[in-house]
């Protein structure tokens, strides 16, 4: 079944997220970001930053709830069980650090057909509190085509 496709141009509600110390030095570890600004305040601090500095990635910890609303909403036709991540990108308007308090607005950009699987797009707008942009996230799934009977 071909996913809904009056769900682009959609937009759900705002979600608001604090960047805390701790998930900043605990995804760096994941990830292998070993500069000390991901983990050490003062060494972010001495490097500029307000506190440690969250790897370029990192917004997909919040970016990925607020997508998931829609990912899991049924009208949408998307089967998560065959989803497969096609790709995501980062626009960074400034650094993310710990303490931010982030807002992030989630659309549809996108939904194509392509060999018979499902592709969709979803961006992510994601401000501070007064409004100014932060970043955008763009993540495309694809919903594989079930086998032929």
């Amino acid at each position: 079944m071909p996913l809904d496709a009056s769900f682009v141009g959609r937009t759900w509600p705002a979600r608001t997220y604090r960047v805390g110390a701790e998930k900043v030095r605990e995804f760096a570890l994941a990830v292998g970001a070993t500069d000390p600004v991901h983990t050490d305040a003062e060494a972010a601090r001495a490097a500029g930053h307000a506190d440690v500095l969250a790897p370029p990635t990192f917004p997909v910890v919040f970016t990925w709830e607020a997508t998931r609303e829609v990912v899991d909403d049924p009208a949408l036709g998307l089967d998560f069980s065959r989803v497969v991540h096609r790709d995501q990108s980062f626009e960074l308007h400034r650094p993310v650090v710990a303490g931010d308090v982030l807002t992030t607005v989630v659309s549809v950009a996108e939904i194509k057909e392509l060999a018979g699987n499902d592709v969709v797009t979803f961006r992510c707008d994601v401000t501070d509190p007064d409004g100014e942009p932060v970043l955008v996230s763009t993540a495309t799934l694809v919903g594989r085509a079930g086998e032929a009977s």
